[in-house]
């Protein structure tokens, strides 16, 4: 199965990278690229790929009991929430999207990227759902709700940044330097922990299958309301 969605709008790029990409060197390559976009002067963007492990601190992030053990190099950023993990076995999708010419509505954005990463997780046979209060993206794992994806973004004069981050097979262990979005409360979980390993290859061409959905949400405003 190919990773490029079948109809891929003309003005919109979908990149996957095969290697690992350096946390700093992707901020700065996704903020060059927003600014770009903002001028008319670039395409939207859909980046796939992977970081080597780092702890990123959104704008809600406070050190005194979130950051436990800076075993990684910790980054701060302009996303908004908390402090989260990335590395090896995590599938970070990096959204740039234009939304002037689209519904200018930040809980909309937001619910149509969580809506369209539980579709692509349900095309891999795991049942994701929204938890009330808690956003990301969540399972139950032996019976108790866990958090399988993070969602934090940015928009800048109405072009979006950052994106989610999806745990397929990342060491879990890794996450125990910090308390994920700030929840203590909730483990978190993986596709691989699951029983239900999924490739990068494979959530990619998931993610493609499910795209157009997302599109059409992100100007109607349908993904506000989904359950």
């Amino acid at each position: 199965m190919t990773s490029t969605p079948a109809n891929l709008p003309p003005g919109l790029e979908w990149r996957v990278e095969l290697g690992r990409v350096d946390y700093a060197e992707a901020l700065a390559a996704m903020e060059a690229r927003a600014a770009a976009v903002t001028r008319g002067e670039a395409e939207e963007l859909v980046w796939l790929l992977e970081h080597p492990p780092v702890y990123t601190a959104g704008t809600s992030a406070t050190d005194e009991g979130e950051l436990l053990d800076a075993r990684f190099p910790v980054h701060r950023t302009g996303r908004g929430g908390r402090y989260t993990y990335h590395g090896p076995g995590q599938r970070i999708g990096y959204l740039v999207m234009d939304l002037r010419e689209r519904r200018r509505d930040v809980r909309n954005y937001v619910h149509a990227v969580e809506g369209w990463v539980i579709a692509a997780l349900g095309e891999c046979g795991i049942e994701a759902f929204r938890a009330p209060g808690r956003i990301g993206i969540w399972t139950l794992d032996r019976g108790q709700e866990a958090k399988i994806g993070a969602i934090g973004v940015r928009i800048r004069q109405w072009v979006t940044l950052h994106g989610f981050a999806v745990n397929l097979s990342p060491d879990l262990g890794h996450f125990g330097g910090i308390v994920p979005c700030g929840i203590a409360e909730f483990p978190v979980t993986s596709a691989a922990a699951l029983g239900k390993p999924v490739t990068p290859e494979a959530f990619d061409s998931a993610l493609a299958a499910t795209f157009s959905p997302f599109l059409d949400a992100l100007s109607t405003g349908e993904g506000k309301n989904d359950s």
